[in-house]
């Protein structure tokens, strides 16, 4: 059976700081620059989930792409969408929410809700020319 791959795009706007707390403020300035500012900023993130597998020859589907959208809905979109993720999220509470760190928190995530026999892979755009792949662990 051939192996094909689906793709889902959604949307999500949150609001971070990237700090590391055992630094001081101009070790922090000097490695984060502008995204250290204590009163946060925010980015209109464009996510990108990858499934891997093949056709269910009952239905035709890799998977069911309603069921995967409202998989990342429940998994990303209503826990990430216009939040502080410093924050508001437990995700992120001791953990840096950088680019690399939200794409594998969300991949984690996704990859508990879904069937095992389907390879998975997040691409997180956190700026138009500014964006990671995570393929999975």
């Amino acid at each position: 059976m051939p192996q094909l791959t689906i793709c889902r795009s959604e949307h999500f706007n949150a609001a971070h700081r990237l700090h590391n707390p055992d630094w001081d403020a101009a070790r922090n300035q000097q490695v984060f620059g502008k995204c250290n500012n204590p009163n946060y900023h925010g980015h209109n993130y464009d996510l990108t989930v990858r499934l891997t597998g093949e056709i269910d020859p009952d239905t035709g589907y890799v998977f069911d792409m309603k069921q995967l959208s409202d998989i990342i809905k429940t998994q990303v979109l209503n826990r990430f969408d216009h939040r502080n993720l410093n924050l508001d999220t437990d995700d992120f509470r001791e953990l840096n929410p950088t680019a690399e760190n939200i794409a594998v928190v969300i991949w984690r995530r996704l990859r508990a809700a879904l069937p095992a026999a389907l390879t998975l892979a997040v691409t997180l755009h956190e700026t138009d020319r500014n964006f990671v792949d995570y393929y999975g662990e």
